[in-house]
């Protein structure tokens, strides 16, 4: 009997941590620990991140910062704060405030680092339900039509820029024809002018090797026979009872599928679902859905907040494995690949691609792609002679040893043949690491872990908590791109044995100033 008592008085104490300072309030002001510093949010705030060393003031009710977004916030010395609905949140000296009124804010300690902070509030509060989108969205490169064609989608080109593609000896994988394929917003149907047999198309793609995803949004032009129809079956968000809702958005003016209305959603995947069935879709780019579109005066079948309207748009990815957004609400631990979203065609932007990555990990978002590469800004790339070579290049290291990779500008077409080659280099890298990426995807599926790891995660004692240049894949693999117009950088070797790209063999901790010419991406492998 005793040893049974101290058994159990064992397991309680251990289970102190996560206990001890557990609370749920409305309003949460929290002094900082010293050397405490905070992440979470907004993925967009990644490069604000961690938060603790300056002022910041976020609200996330209605506003998802054009990217995913979470009620989570973790702290590197293991404090976890969560709530089930929009907070707002504020740093300001040595102080946090988080509010949510009428809303009840979870707070905790659950061990003493960033990485047992995010366990428990995995576990807890977005538990992984085991399942992952299409495989080969991370075992092959995507390649996504909208820089090539914009809003000239065709089959003629699309099959161009597919045949491209191999010819110039990259490997097939995932295309992603992009918006203006359609008749019009709603009508998810092949443009018949320029389509004209969408069914060979998609046959000749799928011969080529490729998996194809069309773009998709939750809008409906209004002057179209589906809206008419959809509205008389009041599949609409309403400004008034008889009036739909014209939502102001990037392309003009439409109405607004309500996605708490049963009806509507049964339509919207129904749709997805005739796509398959009829073209032979393999899946699809699920775009807009932002809180800023869903005003609070908006009438719909059932009344619920902005930011579940986001997230009510996410889960109808769950039904197709080969998905992907940009804006997502309180949907970690599920299937659905996460976009970062569109950076220009600058350094400034690639910069900022790490934080980011590693902000969408800590939220949850652990299937995370990193834009497109080179950016996705089409502008950038209208004029040939304004593109930054060098910066493509970077770019598709970044991508090489992340999650997911992803093209958009053709590099056949705007590089010369040293650049095209190291971009190919960059891909044949990624080839190499495969077996290891869908191991730490599968990993994460299993334990809901990020993929993408910024270094206090792994090394919560080094002091690595500001560094945003360098991360790791897993526990076991340091990856450190050249994200400046230079030829040499400085890494952070973490204590242990190390094993660099060119062979070496090194021990840390370190600080390492290396040579990192064009076609090289400084990566770690822990021996």
């Amino acid at each position: 009997m005793k040893s049974r008592l101290l058994l159990l008085l064992c397991i309680l104490l251990a289970a102190a941590p996560a206990l001890a300072q557990s609370s749920a309030q409305s309003e949460l002001k929290l002094t900082l620990l010293p050397n405490e510093v905070w992440w979470g949010g907004a993925v967009t705030l990644g490069r604000k991140m961690p938060f603790g060393s300056a002022p910041v003031a976020v609200n996330l009710d209605g506003d998802n910062f054009g990217n995913q977004a979470a009620p989570l916030l973790l702290s590197s010395q293991g404090r976890y704060i969560w709530c089930e609905q929009a907070f707002a949140f504020s740093v300001e000296g040595d102080g946090l405030r988080v509010t949510s009124p009428g809303h009840v804010i979870s707070y905790g300690q659950a061990g003493r680092t960033l990485r047992t902070a995010y366990a428990f509030a995995a576990k807890s509060f977005f538990p992984t339900d085991g399942k992952l989108p299409d495989r080969v969205l991370f075992a092959a490169p995507q390649y996504n039509t909208w820089i090539e064609l914009m809003y000239d989608q065709n089959q003629r080109d699309i099959l161009k820029y597919a045949h491209a593609i191999v010819d110039n000896g990259l490997p097939a994988g995932v295309l992603m024809i992009d918006d203006n394929w359609q008749e019009t917003y709603g009508k998810w149907t092949f443009h018949p002018g320029r389509f004209p047999d969408p069914k060979a198309m998609m046959k000749e793609l799928h011969a080529l090797g490729f998996k194809v995803m069309v773009w998709v949004c939750p809008f409906v032009s209004a002057d179209s026979d589906v809206y008419r129809a959809l509205a008389r079956k009041g599949f609409f968000l309403m400004e008034k009872p008889k009036d739909p809702a014209m939502v102001t958005w990037w392309n003009g003016k439409s109405a607004l599928l309500d996605l708490t209305n049963p009806g509507a959603r049964s339509w919207f995947t129904g749709e997805l679902s005739r796509l398959q069935s009829d073209y032979g879709v393999d899946g699809f780019k699920l775009d807009a859905g932002d809180p800023r579109f869903y005003k609070p005066a908006y009438i719909g079948h059932e009344q619920v907040a902005a930011n579940d309207h986001t997230r009510l748009f996410a889960e109808i990815g769950l039904a197709f494995p080969l998905n992907e957004y940009r804006a997502s609400w309180k949907i970690a631990g599920r299937p659905l690949v996460q976009r970062l979203r569109d950076k220009n065609h600058e350094w400034a932007d690639l910069q900022v691609l790490i934080p980011d990555l590693v902000a969408a990990g800590l939220l949850g978002y652990t299937f995370v792609c990193p834009d497109m590469i080179g950016g996705g800004e089409f502008q950038s790339f209208l004029n040939t002679s304004t593109i930054d070579q060098e910066l493509i290049v970077r770019s598709a290291q970044v991508h090489a040893l992340s999650p997911m990779m992803q093209f958009s500008v053709a590099p056949w077409r705007v590089l010369d043949a040293a650049h095209l080659s190291a971009v190919k280099q960059a891909v044949a890298l990624r080839q190499r690491f495969t077996p290891k990426i869908l191991e730490l995807v599968k990993a994460s599926a299993a334990t809901g872990e990020p993929v993408l790891r910024p270094m206090a995660y792994v090394f919560p004692e080094g002091g690595y908590e500001q560094v945003n240049d360098q991360f790791m894949m897993g526990d076991d693999l340091l990856v450190a791109p050249m994200l400046t117009k230079a030829s040499a950088r400085t890494v952070l070797i973490p204590p242990g044995r190390w094993k660099a790209d060119d062979g070496t063999i090194l021990s840390g901790p370190r600080r390492l100033t290396m040579e990192v010419p064009l076609a090289r991406l400084p990566y770690f492998e822990r021996q």
